[in-house]
């Protein structure tokens, strides 16, 4: 389940994805850094 609600919301964005992920067992940093891109577009990140 953990990795398809991660690759549920990597490809959709889907926000109740994440948070499903995050509820089945946490994050590597990999995968913190692309939820970060996801949410923070690289021009509003600087």
């Amino acid at each position: 389940m953990r990795d398809f609600s991660w690759k549920y919301f990597s490809m959709t964005g889907d926000v109740d994805a994440y948070l499903l992920y995050k509820e089945a067992g946490g994050n590597s940093e990999e995968e913190a850094a692309a939820a970060e891109e996801i949410f923070v577009p690289e021009e509003q990140a600087e």
